[in-house]
């Protein structure tokens, strides 16, 4: 999940032109808005189309960038392996997800324009065009350049034709004890219905014919998903090791399931093979008022999401004509959902080649480092740990600090200690096996009362999510599943504590998950804090998960969808005030996504004010920066790189008495309408040093940093040599380091 520049047959550069879709600005038509109260610079008619860019497609310009990190030979081999594999996990979600939507209201007829002008229709159209030609580049990478990149590395993907007859011998052994009896083919004829088809499964369309019979018959064969994608072919012809060595040829398995189908198919004559691969529709929706309980509702979410329609085909471009037809037909699609590929359809499976010792083809390991408050502290002196965070907030950054050592700490230390009473947490997204839950329940059969929101709606987590809820309330915990109407997306936790003087709150308010491998991969910054206030408003916050009234005013959060949208309001338009008085007004802003098209307004209305706005969008930007008389001292960047960009961080110059937020909401109609989120304030000076550090950093960053155009299109920055080279992640795994190294020194000379 990260983004970049330079390609095969084109450069991303281009990405805002004709073939992006997004339509060029045209000049500002003056025209005064009798319901705007606000003093602006020049008015113009901020509900121009041409002013907003298309959230499909500038999502779509996000996997671009994504691409890109494929591309970059400046990158390690392993690591463009890598990206190749999350773009395909990307535009897998993106098509369950948006395509998926998009072609629910064009059955629905619906007509509604986008704040762009578009139909759905005409969204569709124009994404799927987007989308065919990213996964033409996505091949293209892989075939042009990183294929024989490993080839040259001593790693092959070869095809099975290029093996010796006892290769394949071995190989047809291996497939035959490890394969074949984990394979179930389903034939379609008259006696058969046509098989179902499960969501990204790859397969084998296998036609046939007996012998004494000149009809043909069309087979699936799944292949299945839960062995290696790539087989290695010394593990099979050497000591019969099943790891891979470092120097070695790897055949897909796909081809050798397709080579050895006579062990399947026995007797009859195989006419022809052609893999394909289907993706369907997550967007399943059931209306929560009427459910008659909200587990029994996702449950029925889930197996519906199995059976939803098909949003696309992915066939091999030699695929017969009949065969295409047949699978067209039988899953009812339009021909531009069709997309002809060549193998790998799946990237995903290249992640096998990781399995091998080679690390000089992987990018340098990074090992998340203690934070320097934490250091000395641990879950077995619980006062220590409390104390400290009453001393003085304190503010992490993973993955520069360990998520172990910091969460996992403050919430072991809360488990086992005798004077906690309370743990309240919410979790969106957790690991499978997560430590978090676990220490959860250790404090529950501790006796300390414990509560827990669990989101079931966190799409493609439910199940997970399901699982955890049962645990939990087997182990007698108080479990809230969500809000009616809402996904509960804070990230939270609030311990209570009984203490000398009384009851004191610890607060945890994060940009992240509760998620310990995702803290490995993810930036995301947490604020523990013991400021009565902000544990006050947890309070109520986690009442309203468990109960059922929301509180209209909060002491110090800004929480979705009471009060957010309301003060980033005013704090923008706070900036356009001081711009308009001949203050200095400035703007940092960093999330994942800027799609709402009335903040998109607010910054407009801020920058014909007067207002310096620089805005750091991992992903989707509806927003046009640069444009004469409207937006011309608006920057607009992303950042990628070996990790995620999902921090969130608000900053309001406010005339020199500046006001920092940190939280899990992005500016999107969903987190700011739909969703309870949770920012907090960051008021010690010294961690808004660090903020301004890490917003510096990215600033700075001319490796891994895209700039926009005021037509959507992205340019990567690129140093004018390896001295001059500022890499935003670099520069804050060295800071870190530098960090453990003084505290380490200071220990030693203590």
């Amino acid at each position: 999940m990260s983004e970049d520049d330079a390609s095969v047959g084109g450069s991303y550069e281009s990405q805002g032109e004709a073939t992006d879709g997004q339509r060029p600005t045209t000049a500002p038509v003056l025209v005064r808005d009798s319901t705007d109260t606000s003093s602006v610079a020049a008015e113009v008619d901020l509900s121009d189309t041409t002013l907003y860019l298309n959230r499909e497609l500038s999502e779509l310009s996000f996997h671009e960038r994504v691409l890109n990190e494929a591309f970059d030979e400046r990158n390690p081999l392993f690591e463009r392996v890598k990206f190749l594999s999350i773009l395909t996990t990307n535009l897998d979600e993106f098509f369950m997800k948006r395509v998926g939507g998009l072609k629910q209201q064009i059955v629905a007829d619906v007509t509604e324009l986008s704040p762009d002008g578009r139909t759905p229709r005409e969204q569709w159209t124009l994404v799927l065009e987007r989308a065919r030609d990213l996964l033409d580049q996505q091949t293209a990478c892989f075939e042009q350049l990183v294929r024989p990149a490993l080839a040259d590395a001593g790693i092959e993907i070869v095809a099975y034709e290029q093996l010796s007859s006892d290769e394949q011998q071995a190989l047809r052994d291996y497939f035959e004890t490890a394969v074949l009896p984990t394979l179930t083919p389903l034939t379609f004829d008259p006696a058969h219905p046509f098989p179902f088809i499960s969501n990204l499964s790859l397969s084998l369309a296998v036609r046939t014919r007996e012998h004494d019979d000149a009809r043909t018959k069309f087979s699936r064969v799944k292949v299945p998903g839960n062995r290696p994608q790539l087989v290695s072919v010394s593990a099979h012809t050497g000591d019969g090791s099943t790891a891979p060595d470092a120097s070695t040829r790897f055949v897909p398995l796909a081809r050798i399931i397709e080579h050895n189908l006579d062990l399947l198919f026995p007797n009859v004559e195989l006419i022809d093979t052609s893999l394909f691969r289907v993706t369907r529709n997550a967007e399943i929706r059931r209306n929560e008022e009427v459910a008659e309980g909200l587990i029994a509702m996702i449950e029925d979410v889930l197996h519906q999401r199995r059976f939803a329609t098909v949003v696309r085909l992915e066939v091999e471009s030699d695929t017969p004509s009949e065969v295409r037809d047949l699978l067209v037909e039988q899953l009812n699609l339009d021909d531009n959902e069709v997309f002809e590929r060549e193998i790998p359809m799946d990237f995903t499976g290249l992640t096998t080649l990781f399995d091998l010792d080679r690390p000089e083809l992987e990018v340098e390991p990074w090992h998340p480092q203690p934070h320097p408050r934490f250091t000395g502290l641990s879950a077995d002196d619980p006062d220590a740990l409390f104390t400290e965070i009453a001393r003085k907030d304190v503010l992490v950054h993973h993955p520069y600090h360990s998520f172990t050592g910091t969460v996992g700490t403050f919430l072991q230390a809360a488990a086992n200690d005798p004077r906690v009473l309370a743990i309240k947490a919410t979790i969106y997204r957790t690991a499978p096996d997560s430590e978090v839950i676990e220490t959860l329940i250790e404090a529950a059969k501790n006796g300390t009362q414990v509560a827990v929101m669990v989101e079931l709606k966190a799409r493609f987590d439910e199940e997970n999510n399901l699982r955890w809820v049962r645990r939990l309330e087997e182990e007698g915990i108080h479990v809230a599943y969500g809000t009616i109407g809402l996904k509960a997306h804070t990230k939270t936790a609030l311990v209570v504590r009984e203490e000398g003087d009384g009851v004191q709150l610890y607060s945890h308010v994060s940009t992240g998950n509760y998620h310990s491998q995702t803290a490995k991969h993810y930036t995301d910054l947490g604020l523990f804090t013991a400021d009565p206030d902000i544990g006050h408003d947890l309070v109520r916050l986690f009442n309203f998960f468990t109960g059922h009234s929301r509180h209209d005013t909060y002491r110090k959060l800004l929480v979705a969808p009471t009060n957010l949208r309301e003060e980033m309001t005013r704090l923008v338009r706070r900036e356009a005030d001081h711009a308009r008085a001949g203050r200095e007004a400035r703007i940092v802003a960093k999330m994942n996504a800027i799609e709402d098209p009335k903040m998109v307004r607010e910054l407009y209305e801020a920058s014909m004010s007067g207002v310096d706005i620089d805005l750091v969008v991992r992903g989707i930007c509806r927003l046009r920066p640069g444009i004469e008389g409207i937006s011309e001292t608006i920057s607009v960047s992303s950042v990628v790189g070996r990790f995620l960009e999902h921090s969130r961080i608000f900053y309001f110059h406010n005339d020199g008495d500046p006001e920092y937020y940190v939280g899990s909401a992005d500016w999107m109609v969903r987190n700011l309408d739909r969703r309870v989120e949770a920012i907090a304030p960051v008021e010690d000076p010294s961690l808004r040093v660090e903020l301004e550090a890490v917003l510096d950093a990215l600033q700075s960053d001319n490796r891994r940093r895209w700039t926009m155009d005021s037509e959507g299109r992205y340019e990567q920055l690129r140093p004018p040599n390896d001295d001059d080279k500022r890499e935003a992640h670099r520069t804050l795994m060295d800071r870190a380091l530098a960090e453990s190294e003084r505290v380490r020194n200071e220990q030693h000379e203590s």
